[in-house]
């Protein structure tokens, strides 16, 4: 991928040398193992840059075009394909989900909107349905068993992340307005990665991108939000075949630039519109006010952190106004946007600075360390823009 001098695009080199920097010291301690980073300015790439080790128990470098799992940045790949239907007008935001999915309206379910689901507000128990571990990637067992669970809260009235259930719902909803015939994998493949220039991504490891997967390593193992040995088990569960479209995306640092750029041009890149700029701008607008997120309460007790709003869009994660814990760093401007990932994944988009950054890392962290480690890359980025 083309570089171009970082001082040509407002940065002062040197700031922008304390980014690697930091990360090579916390790979030097073993803190984690490796990353690769990009960072970019109104489209054009000022750092592309492989840290450290893919793989350090076999002594295997990092390479720019490593592919590794993204955990939850894959929600965003989701909502691409759900709101392409609402483009279409064959979906609305308002839309319960049991009009697609009659069998989903029980149990107190049946009012639950195709919005409520993607900003984390539909009241769903928040873990997952009773299944045995080897259907997790099997999309119809576990829309299945998600349609049986019963509601836990009012829809609209908490904010509560769901980890997979809600993405696999708003998935199954997308395959049975298709037709119901295709697989989500091969209709997300179709209708955004392709059209994207994603060649590199796949819901599911392909068998061509097997030799360069990063091996998911938890060198964190504090208590925290995420099992380590759940997210190690991914290394296992995710397989060509694999469908769980809240998680088992695979992916490169330069495709998931491409979904940047494509959300930062408001839904068109290199010829292709994939959603009118309108409906970005929706889905990256504040949707939940300023309640909590329910889920990192345990977190916050444990680090004697105080609740902070979710600031969240249609699944997009928004930076918002404060000062709190945050993984897109205090710095960056309050409209910034983008995308989270257990542990390891990030990518966002600060639409007032035209900037935006994405690091894909070996060696997962506990997920509170990630989001300091997180914020901390994100301010040294904002930091080196000086123009």
């Amino acid at each position: 991928m083309k570089t171009t001098d970082p001082a040509d695009l407002g940065f002062d080199p040197e700031r922008l040398a304390r980014l690697t920097a930091a990360i090579d010291a916390d790979v030097e301690t073993e803190r984690y193992d490796g990353a690769v980073v990009l960072v970019a300015r109104g489209g054009q790439v000022a750092l592309h840059e492989a840290i450290g080790w893919a793989d350090r128990a076999n002594r295997r470098r990092a390479e720019i075009d490593d592919v590794f799992s993204i955990f939850s940045v894959t929600k965003t790949l989701t909502t691409a394909a759900v709101l392409t239907r609402v483009d279409r007008g064959e979906l609305a935001l308002t839309t319960p989900v049991a009009e697609v999915l009659p069998e989903f309206g029980n149990r107190g379910k049946h009012r639950i909107t195709v919005a409520q689901l993607l900003t984390h507000t539909a009241g769903l128990a928040a873990g997952i349905p009773p299944l045995p571990p080897e259907l997790l990637g099997n999309l119809e067992a576990f829309v299945a068993a998600a349609c049986r669970q019963a509601l836990e809260a009012t829809p609209g009235t908490i904010v509560h992340y769901s980890a997979i259930t809600a993405h696999a719902l708003l998935a199954e909803v997308v395959r049975r307005l298709d037709g119901g015939t295709r697989r989500f994998g091969d209709i997300l493949a179709a209708d955004v990665l392709h059209p994207l220039g994603m060649r590199d991504t796949a819901l599911g490891l392909r068998a061509d991108l097997a030799k360069r997967k990063v091996p998911v390593v938890v060198r964190d193992r504090s208590d925290g939000i995420f099992d380590p040995d759940l997210l190690e088990g991914f290394n296992v569960l995710v397989t060509a075949e694999s469908e769980i479209p809240a998680a088992s995306a695979v992916s490169t640092v330069a495709d998931l630039f491409r979904w940047a750029e494509c959300l930062r041009r408001e839904g068109a890149l290199d010829g292709t519109r994939l959603f009118s700029p309108s409906l970005v701008r929706l889905a990256t607008t504040n949707h939940t006010g300023d309640r909590p997120n329910g889920f990192f309460a345990f977190a916050c007790e444990q680090r004697g952190w105080d609740l902070f709003p979710a600031y969240i869009g249609l699944s997009f994660w928004l930076r918002g106004e404060g000062i709190f814990p945050t993984y897109f760093g205090l710095t960056s401007s309050p409209r910034t946007f983008g995308g989270l990932g257990a542990g390891s994944s990030m990518f966002w988009v600060d639409p007032e600075r035209d900037l935006t950054f994405v690091v894909l890392t070996a060696g997962l962290l506990e997920e509170t360390r990630n989001l300091e480690r997180c914020q901390r890359l994100s301010d040294l980025v904002q930091a080196a823009v000086v123009d």
